[in-house]
């Protein structure tokens, strides 16, 4: 199978997979894959736009449904949450439009979302607005930017590689992505195992 071919078949699921839990940067990849004629733009931008609103939804019911657990209490100690606690207590529309576009906040706004008194009814429908406008931009951004890109490219490679470099990019976020998931889930299991731990020579030392 060519690359062309293996684009054509699976770009849309990786875009889709990449908006959801990498972010900008596939999305953009999608846009510029879009200008290649690799895959339809308006594909590109309704799995961006779709990949987008299921994770953030995923991520709302989440603390929504968990939000008096001990692991949701945990994130809800980092600084990054009490800050779009805030920011959602003094501005909730303009931030649930607005948190997807700001850095660092991506991810674990929709939990904080979902933990406060924010109807589901009304996330629902502001994550969608928000969601379009982002996908829409930012394959936009890649679709119409592709020429100047490519240009670039071409000064170092042949265009034939552009494809590649495409592919790598892509790829590159989704390892980003997974190496920080598995950091944070080792994070977590130490400092369970130290609370543990503490907790276990301070019942030794009462005895």
């Amino acid at each position: 199978m060519s690359i062309e071919s293996f684009i054509s078949q699976y770009g849309l699921a990786a875009i889709f997979l990449g908006a959801a839990f990498e972010g900008e940067t596939s999305v953009v990849t999608g846009g510029l894959l879009a200008h290649q004629h690799l895959v339809s733009l308006v594909g590109s931008a309704a799995a961006a736009v779709t990949g987008s609103f299921f994770a953030d939804q995923l991520f709302f019911f989440a603390g929504r449904r968990y939000r008096d657990t001990k692991r949701v209490r945990r994130i809800a100690e980092k600084p990054a949450f009490a800050k779009a606690l805030d920011t959602l207590d003094r501005h909730p529309t303009v931030f649930i439009l607005g948190f997807r576009f700001l850095y660092g906040l991506r991810t674990i706004s929709p939990i904080a979302i979902g933990t406060s008194h924010i109807p589901a009814r009304t996330f629902v429908v502001l994550n969608a607005i928000s969601a379009l406008v982002w996908g829409v931009l930012f394959t936009g951004i890649g679709y119409v930017f592709g020429d100047g890109l490519i240009e670039l490219v071409d000064k170092v490679m042949p265009k034939q590689k552009l494809v590649g470099v495409a592919i790598l990019v892509a790829v590159a976020a989704l390892v980003i992505t997974a190496i920080r998931f598995w950091r944070g889930r080792h994070v977590r299991k130490a400092s369970a195992t130290t609370a543990t731990s503490n907790a276990v020579v301070s019942r030794d030392r009462s005895r």
